[in-house]
């Protein structure tokens, strides 16, 4: 199994108007542009921004649909993941995302 990384596609409108783009989502994007490798070693989905999103629902459940989220493929122990309640799968979202994927695919740590 693969590590499962939830992204938003940029360019959507709320009722707070728009076009918008996800902050912490472009923050990931940005790791991904540096380390192009780890495209290929993760299941990248984007998702529209209108929720419900059913692919995130099935993985961690209705709780948990904001992105960016990495579902983690469950071979790599990782004390900072949340446990979903609706499906035990473990997860990170949004700035949590980053230390893991350093420690895990060996890509370097954001400057604190």
């Amino acid at each position: 199994m693969t590590d499962r990384l939830y992204l938003l596609n940029p360019d959507w409108h709320d009722d707070a108007g728009g076009p918008w783009f996800c902050p912490p989502g472009a923050f990931v994007e940005g790791m991904l542009s540096f380390y192009p490798a780890l495209r290929e070693q993760l299941l990248i989905t984007y998702l529209d921004h209108p929720r419900p999103r059913p692919p995130v629902i099935a993985e961690v459940g209705e709780d948990h649909q904001s992105c960016p989220l990495l579902v983690l493929d469950g071979t790599f122990d990782w004390p900072d993941a949340e446990t979903s309640a609706a499906t035990g799968r473990r997860f990170l979202q949004d700035h949590a995302i980053a230390p893991y994927l350093a420690a895990r695919y060996g890509i370097s740590l954001p400057h604190p």
